[in-house]
């Protein structure tokens, strides 16, 4: 089993919607249950405490140092099975593939990620410019702003960062960038910052750009889309779906697919009724944190808990 760092090991990450998200699981001892976001494994731990023997939980992270922690807390338990990969790909995984009563998925960047300044994650603490939830792949966000035009930045701020100045911010980028490359976290929240106009209540004026790279950098929209089908398909009748978001991209996304699988006729005035489809998801809940999880949490005053349940 690989040596995880101390830092790493040490359980502060606050899971959000903790009790909320696991009780939406409706856990059976004998189920077979999915976390495809284990981050640091509060929800993992609380899941695997529900069940018995016969039990079964799948973990999934596509970043290297969750799945370390993930071996190192819960490795030996003959009821745990482990993969890094994106929970885009669950479907890929036989165990998955052969029935789930249950999957969770916690959409977004961790707080640890958050936390460590190496990863780039963050404008609080300089860092490389990197973003990249699994480091092994893909491009980091400095390689994206060294190689896209102007319009290619401008509109990826503006979409999935909803930045109203991504054009003079993208301008900026494109005029910094040929004087010296933008390597570092610090360069272009100071780069963000100087652009007038950015300044946006208490948040600081890079927080939507470095959400929307972030975002880019690591296809959130479309793994979250992706993973939501493939849950599906791996959800035996009676099995639920929790998915916790964080931010208005992501809830629009995670309710428009629960109610495109409710079974509801997408009729007209003009047109005679179509017949509903079957259903595939029964819409259950939606909770939001409480007044006391938002006190200890305050990363958790923007999420959004939805689940819904595979008709039996």
């Amino acid at each position: 089993m690989c040596a995880v760092p101390a830092a790493l090991r040490d359980p502060s990450h606050l899971p959000v919607l903790l009790d909320e998200a696991v009780a939406a699981l409706a856990i059976r001892p004998d189920g077979r249950y999915l976390d495809g976001t284990f981050g640091r494994g509060g929800h993992a731990a609380r899941i695997l405490a529900g069940l018995g023997e016969r039990g079964g939980l799948l973990l999934m992270d596509r970043d290297p140092e969750a799945i370390a922690v993930a071996r190192a807390r819960f490795g030996d338990d003959p009821r745990v099975a482990i993969r890094q990969a994106p929970f885009s790909t669950l479907a890929d995984w036989d165990l998955a593939r052969s029935g789930l009563d249950g999957a969770l998925l916690d959409l977004g960047v961790s707080s640890p990620q958050l936390d460590q300044a190496a990863r780039g994650f963050s404008f609080a603490a300089d860092g490389p410019l990197d973003m990249r939830m699994d480091p092994g792949a893909g491009e980091p966000a400095s390689a994206f702003l060294a190689r896209a035009d102007e319009a290619t930045i401008a509109e990826v701020l503006w979409r999935l960062g909803e930045e109203k100045r991504s054009r003079a911010i993208a301008r900026a980028v494109v005029a910094a960038r040929a004087q010296a490359p933008l390597l570092r976290t610090g360069q272009l929240a100071d780069l963000v910052a100087a652009v007038p106009g950015t300044r946006d209540g208490h948040k600081h004026p890079a927080t939507r750009t470095f959400q929307a790279l972030r975002m880019h950098v690591n296809d959130e929209l479309g793994e979250a889309a992706r993973g939501l089908a493939a849950a599906l398909d791996c959800l035996r009748p009676g099995g639920r779906l929790a998915v916790i978001s964080f931010h208005s991209l992501e809830d629009r996304l995670v309710k428009r697919f629960i109610a495109d699988h409710a079974g509801r006729s997408e009729g007209s005035r003009r047109l005679p009724a179509a017949p509903a489809p079957p259903a595939r998801l029964r819409p259950l809940a939606r909770v939001m944190p409480g007044a006391a999880e938002l006190a200890a949490n305050p990363r958790a005053r923007s999420a959004v808990l939805r689940v819904a349940e595979v008709p039996a």
